[in-house]
């Protein structure tokens, strides 16, 4: 049941991050898990393990970590749509 709750929590941190920076993961809802999991990831080797827990994750560095990911990525989504049109 914890794995579960993880996956649901990596999922609205993933969505949530997304909503902030106004662009949408690649992926749908696998996309939001995996960018909620390598958010938290991101957002504890940046910020260490502070704030409220839930599902496992420390849910300001992983969302934090998370808007990171997601600027990451639609950078070089961008860029390779860029390139594809000239």
């Amino acid at each position: 049941m914890s794995f579960l709750w993880s996956l649901i929590v990596g999922g609205i941190i993933g969505w949530i991050a997304g909503l902030i920076m106004g662009r949408d993961i690649p992926g749908g809802i696998i996309g939001n898990v995996i960018a909620g999991f390598v958010g938290a990831w991101l957002g504890g080797l940046l910020l260490g393990a502070w704030g409220p827990e839930m599902g496992g994750f420390f849910i300001v560095p992983a969302l934090i970590g998370a808007v990171v990911l997601v600027f990451i990525v639609s950078l070089i989504m961008g860029s390779m749509r860029r390139g594809r049109r000239s």
